[in-house]
This record gives C-alpha cells, structure tokens and sequence, in this order.
C-alpha cells in the first residue's frame, strides 16, 4: 500500500491547490479505490500516472501516427506515439533504441524541482548506445514508475529521437520510422490511428522523493551534475 498512499497524499496536495476537473468533489474512499486501479481491460498501468476519475481516455495499448510541427522552421516532422502495458513497457523503449546507432546524444526530463507547469532538460552529447543501456537498466524502476521523470535519445546526424516520457508512452520523431514500427509490430503492439493517449485528457502524476533521489544519481552517472537548465 506504499505505492497508493503516497498516490493519495499526492492528488490531495494537488487539489488543496486547485481544483481538478473529475476529481473534485470525490470522497477520500472514491479517489483511495481508483487510484488503486491500474489494469484496464488487460492493460497495466505503471506507478508513474492515473487517468481521470471519469476515464474520458482508457487506457490502452496501440500506437498510432502523429507530426510535430516546427514553427520556426515550418517544417513538419513525422511522429509514432506509442502506449504499452507495464509488462513489456521498457524492453520495448530499449529495443526502440538500436534502430538510432551505436552512438547517440541523450537527454533527461525532470519535474521533480518545479513549481511551475513544464519540465527542466539536461543534456549529454556522445554516448556509446550499449554504456547508456547498461546504465538505463541499472534505474528500469525509476525510469519505468516516476511521474516526473523522462528521457530522450537521439542521433542528430539521421535525425531521429526516441522520447520515453512522464506519461510513460514512447514517442519517435523523425523521418523513415518504419524500423520502429517494425518492432512494435514484433512486439504485438497494432497501429490504431483512431486511438487516444491517458495525455489527451485529465490525468495525475505520481513522484516520491526517493525517485527524486535516484534521479539525481542517474544524472552524475550520465555526466550531468550541472545545474538544471
């Protein structure tokens, strides 16, 4: 019961603050009880994050295609968002990773220290893939169940990026993103370009500060002991 109680401590903070749409005038045994919810349909959920009291998005397993738009440069950028149950969540981020090269850029993602909506960025230029997986492996945990913490990697040269963030999804940019498609596939993730993602409607994060902990060790071991940027 770690886990809910801090869950529960969290989003009552939360709503001592503001209000928070489906989760409002539920009692203290509504919000204990889905909270504590994290399968759906045989879909797990990690510790990271909750959906809205009133399930507007289910949560569910699919990818589909998206574009980011580059404002600046008025560009348009491909994009395969994607959403895995707990099981195979971060085996599949690390396969993920091979198709971008043996030598990658990455970069972390924390809201741990932010008062603030948004996130703080550090970033590391030239690492070899394999040292990086090794050390990924080394906080699966951390990487897997924290709410306020994620992590891109990227080859500039391609140029494609594999995000792996708070929400817990998997996010690739670039061009000529079939290869990531194709271990999705491999994975028994399908393509459903009509599905919604837990962030497209209201939601919760969870963090501890043990996670925040972790997550400063993580930085040193990747060579980002600078301050957040």
């Amino acid at each position: 019961m770690g886990f809910l109680k801090k869950f529960f401590r969290d989003v009552l903070e939360e709503a001592a603050r503001r209000p928070v749409g489906s989760f409002e005038h539920l009692s203290e045994e509504e919000l204990e009880t889905h909270l504590g919810v994290a399968r759906y349909n045989g879909f797990s959920l990690t510790d990271a994050i909750r959906p809205s009291y009133d399930l507007k998005v289910t949560p569910q397993q699919g990818y589909r295609h998206d574009f980011y738009t580059d404002e600046q440069a008025g560009t348009r950028v491909p994009v395969v968002m994607a959403s895995a149950t707990r099981e195979i969540l971060f085996d599949l981020f690390m396969d993920m990773l091979d198709p971008l090269g043996t030598n990658v850029d990455v970069v972390l993602e924390t809201s741990h220290h932010r008062d603030a909506a948004g996130h703080a960025d550090l970033y590391r230029e030239h690492i070899d893939l394999p040292v990086l997986k090794s050390i990924l492996y080394d906080h699966e945990e951390l990487l897997t169940h924290d709410g306020c913490a994620g992590i891109a990697v990227l080859n500039p040269a391609i140029p494609q990026e594999v995000q792996f963030d708070e929400h817990k999804l998997i996010i690739v940019y670039g061009a000529g993103l079939t290869p990531y498609e194709s271990i999705l596939t491999e994975y028994g993730i399908s393509l459903d370009e009509q599905m919604r993602f837990i962030t497209e409607a209201e939601h919760v994060h969870s963090s501890s500060e043990e996670y925040a902990a972790e997550f400063e060790g993580l930085k040193m071991r990747l060579g980002m002991d600078a301050d957040y940027c």
